[in-house]
C-alpha cells in the first residue's frame, strides 16, 4: 500500500489502483453519513476534488492522488456510508483509477512513513 498526506491509501492491482481513506482518517471524521463518488469514465488530474464525504463532524473533499481515469466506483458505500467507518481499508474503498502517470506512485509514502506522519 501507498499513502498520501491527505490520508488516502492506494493499492495497485494489475494496471489499476484502488483508492480509499485510511483508518486514521475514518476515525477523525467520525460516523460517515454521505458519500458522493465520481462518475465512471471521468478523467482526473492529481489533486482534483473527486469525492465528497460527509460525517457527523464535517464535510470533506477527497482529492485524486493520481492523474488518470475513474474505471470503477464502490456503490456499496453510497448505499451504506457506514462501511467507510467499519472497513476503511477494505470494503470501504472509494474508487478504482487507471493511472496515466505511474511515476506519481513513487512520490507517495510507504506504511512506515505514513505512521510517522500520523505519529
Amino acid at each position: 500500500m501507498k499513502y498520501t498526506e491527505e490520508h488516502e491509501w492506494l493499492t495497485e492491482i494489475e494496471n489499476m489502483v484502488v483508492v480509499g481513506i485510511t483508518a486514521y482518517a475514518a476515525e477523525q471524521l467520525g460516523d460517515v453519513v454521505f458519500v458522493e463518488l465520481p462518475a465512471i469514465g471521468t478523467t482526473v488530474a492529481k489533486d482534483d476534488e473527486i469525492v465528497v464525504i460527509e460525517s457527523v463532524k464535517a464535510a470533506s473533499d477527497i482529492l485524486s492522488p493520481l492523474d488518470g481515469e475513474i474505471i470503477e466506483v464502490n456503490n456499496a458505500i453510497v448505499e451504506s456510508p457506514a462501511l467507510v467507518n467499519e472497513d476503511p481499508e477494505g470494503d470501504g474503498w472509494f474508487f478504482k483509477i487507471m493511472p496515466s502517470n505511474r511515476l506519481q506512485l513513487d512520490d507517495l509514502m510507504n506504511l512506515s512513513e505514513y505512521q510517522q506522519l500520523i505519529g
